[in-house]
């Protein structure tokens, strides 16, 4: 493929770092975020004139690791197969053999996530907050309902990314996701400890762990606090969620209808209403579907 600079009108433009093997994308230097395991580089797709998000990981980093290495694969098929306007749309996926890299290119929030969001945004009315919560649990649903059934298990404020100009909340991040079979239960402690459900200590939990989890992003876009930020080990934090203490963030949670349905998401699993349940509260009584 011709160089992408080989015109010298084009010498003002931004050059490409990399493209991918069908010349078809091309990533920048600039990067969008950085995870334990992956990280996110603007890029671009020339074909439909759009930007997109060039996600990279380094296999290896888990050269011993043969299971983080299957787990990001099953992820990326996975989420080729998902189509959701509140789940992050996966476009292209193909490992660099000679950097011993995967690379995948998905469709990127030209906000970033919801709690940086968030935290540039500190006026924010119930409204939005809402608005925000009911896209989060239609992509939750969409996941609950899959056959089969698929579990993020790592959903938090930073896995849920904005498209800010209008107000479009999607899912992402699902790396941790386990297809679950029939018997929709799943056998490993994963995820992020401060959103983790008692249940998940205990390796064995249904989908209801992601309502749990979806709770305390409520919580965290009312009260703009991590929960259980009080806590300075996870050790700590076990022992509260185990023995069902609530986080301190909840005592700043002034609105009782808010605080009502934050708490029918932190309840006993069985007791858990499903997305598709939550979709229909009263709560979102006048928020609209967009």
């Amino acid at each position: 493929m011709p160089s992408m600079n080989s015109d010298p009108a084009d010498r003002d433009s931004e050059p490409f770092v990399e493209v991918d093997p069908t010349g078809r994308y091309g990533r920048y230097s600039e990067l969008l975020g950085c995870g334990a395991v992956k990280k996110v580089y603007r890029a671009f797709d020339q074909e439909e004139g759009i930007e997109v998000a060039w996600n990279q990981v380094k296999l290896g980093n888990f050269c011993e690791d043969q299971a983080t290495v299957d787990r990001l694969y099953s992820e990326v098929r996975l989420l080729r197969t998902l189509k959701n306007k509140n789940i992050i749309s996966l476009y292209s996926v193909w490992r660099d053999e000679e950097r011993n890299k995967l690379n995948f290119i998905t469709e990127v929030c030209t906000s970033g996530n919801l709690r940086e969001y968030r935290k540039k945004h500190k006026h924010v009315s119930l409204k939005a907050l809402k608005k925000w919560s009911k896209q989060i649990l239609k992509g939750l649903d969409y996941l609950h309902t899959h056959e089969p059934c698929i579990i993020h298990r790592d959903l938090n404020c930073s896995n849920v990314f904005i498209n800010g100009n209008v107000g479009q909340v999607k899912i992402g991040d699902l790396g941790l996701a386990a297809i679950v079979g029939k018997n929709r239960s799943a056998h490993s402690v994963l995820g992020t400890p401060e959103f983790m459900a008692p249940e998940l200590y205990e390796e064995d939990y249904t989908e209801m762990i992601d309502i749990y989890s979806f709770g305390l992003c409520v919580l965290e876009m009312v009260t703009l606090e991590l929960p259980y930020s009080e806590c300075d080990s996870v050790a700590k934090i076990y022992k509260k969620v185990t023995s069902g203490v609530r986080p301190q963030a909840m005592d700043k949670v002034r609105d009782s209808e808010v605080k009502a349905f934050i708490e029918k998401c932190l309840a006993q699993p069985r007791a858990r209403p499903s997305a598709s349940d939550l979709l229909k509260d009263p709560f979102f009584d006048g928020i609209l579907n967009d």
